[in-house]
């Protein structure tokens, strides 16, 4: 299994490193203030951009006075992750220039033989950013700073892109998310539609146990499987029935095991969704499909026992699949796949779907694709006022999140309500036109303007 390249965070203290870091791997996970040598030791974490992985490292300033024992181990620990870079990216503030420090340790990162791109953090205005380009860095040894504002999150997509660009060139690719993260897979459904069946035929062994009467499996059970080099985890779970049947003539066994399986679909990355074709699709059925919208997971469809459909021809698959986004317009988004569990039919399928829809969850979009989207987004469609007695208008809109992807737009009036969610389900359906969300849930968030956004015309 691939190791991520790693990209190596340096230079003064309180120039922003720590902010970056977690900025790019979205969490709090360095300690950030404004007091010099905040950070100490080294951090690592995951990166993933546009479905790549890169290993990030946090590392102390290496202007510090070297008076302690522990301000050298600081520095051991900055000159120890240099040495395993396969990218540094140098940080300086703008807003101040380059400082002697900075000049003397560009000089020891160009000794250092690896790919060094300056950073030129702080730009957190129009006037911030061109100073990364004015005179003052002509004398600069490395190339003029990237301008970004880890506070604010601009310029890094791009920054992250440039990374890529950098890591591809020198033969050390950021790794596909997929070659690294286990895939967890839970396979969810009614009693007795063929879940556990499905699940063997997928593995290709008789590793979970199957049998003709409801609720065989009653709590869920993992499978670690390696296919063409990913490993997935594969989750067989009880059968969920209405909660009014369960009260009627359910065990304690199976109510505990239902509970499992709605906890299983929280910490899943993708859900089979298995449904009987020999069967209408029934009210729990429907109120399952609610449940996995309103989750984190994403959805494929498995229509199962497609064997026992009886006079098919060339448009019954259409005609079944109508039926099917009929009764589940919520998941219009998952995609469908007609398989026969019992005679293995299209089973295999299921691993090129599950790699897809995994995959989707991390596409991403920089800061400036999310602005020109919003930009058309209006031209097509003007916003619509949802409650209240003004129209809003969107002030900002950016990707907050991936896995699953997460959006974040702003109006420039006090109530989130204020933009009529008919509007942010005409953005939902054009992102997925223009972008690959398959089998993903999209999540758009809406929150008052900041004064620093600008409104969308």
């Amino acid at each position: 299994m691939q190791s991520a390249p790693k990209a190596v965070l340096i230079g003064r203290s309180n120039v922003g490193k720590s902010s970056l870091f977690n900025k790019m791997i979205e969490e709090q996970k360095s300690l950030v203030s404004h007091i010099a040598g905040t950070t100490r030791d080294r951090f690592e974490a995951d990166c993933i951009w546009r479905g790549k992985i890169i290993r990030m490292v946090d590392t102390g300033g290496l202007d510090i006075d070297q008076t302690d024992e522990i301000e050298k181990n600081v520095v051991e620990q900055a000159n120890i992750a240099i040495t395993q870079a396969d990218i540094i990216l140098f940080l300086v503030d703008v807003n101040v220039g380059p400082m002697a420090d900075d000049l003397e340790i560009a000089r020891k990162l160009l000794k250092s033989g690896k790919p060094v791109i300056a950073v030129g953090n702080k730009a957190d205005n129009g006037e911030l950013r061109r100073r990364a380009e004015s005179d003052e860095w002509k004398s600069w040894p490395l190339n003029r700073p990237f301008a970004i504002s880890a506070k604010q999150g601009v310029g890094v997509g791009d920054l992250l892109d440039e990374v890529t660009e950098v890591l591809t060139k020198a033969g050390k690719p950021p790794t596909d998310v997929n070659e690294i993260l286990p895939m967890r897979i839970c396979v969810l459904g009614e009693p007795n539609v063929g879940k556990s069946t499905l699940l063997n035929a997928v593995l290709g062994q008789k590793r979970f146990i199957t049998a003709p009467v409801p609720h065989t499996t009653r709590e869920p059970n993992d499978a670690l499987f390696e296919h063409e080099g990913q490993t997935y985890q594969f989750i067989d779970t009880a059968g969920v029935r209405k909660q009014a049947a369960r009260r009627k003539s359910g065990t304690l066994l199976e109510k505990i095991g239902v509970d499992k399986t709605l906890d299983t679909v929280s910490r899943a990355d993708v859900a089979l969704f298995v449904l009987d074709m020999t069967k209408e699709i029934s009210t729990q059925e429907r109120h399952l499909a609610g449940v996995l919208q309103d989750s984190k997971v994403s959805v494929i469809i498995i229509a199962n026992k497609w064997d026992l459909i009886p006079n098919k021809t060339t448009t019954t698959v259409n005609d079944y699949e109508a039926i099917i986004r009929g009764f589940m317009p919520q998941l219009k988004y998952a995609p469908i796949l007609f398989t026969s569990a019992l005679t293995g039919q299209r089973a295999q399928d299921i691993f090129k779907m599950i790699s897809a829809v995994f995959q989707a969850r991390f596409t991403q979009l920089s800061t400036d694709e999310a602005r020109q989207f919003m930009s058309k987004a209006i031209v097509r469609h003007k916003p619509m006022r949802g409650k209240g007695v003004k129209s809003p208008k969107i002030t900002s809109f950016y990707q907050s999140h991936i896995n699953p992807p997460i959006f974040t737009l702003a109006v420039n009036l006090s109530r989130t309500d204020s933009l009529a969610t008919a509007y942010v389900r005409f953005l939902e359906n054009i992102l997925r036109e223009q972008y690959d969300f398959t089998g993903t849930p999209i999540r758009i968030k809406i929150e008052v303007e900041r004064k620093s956004h600008t409104t969308y015309k």
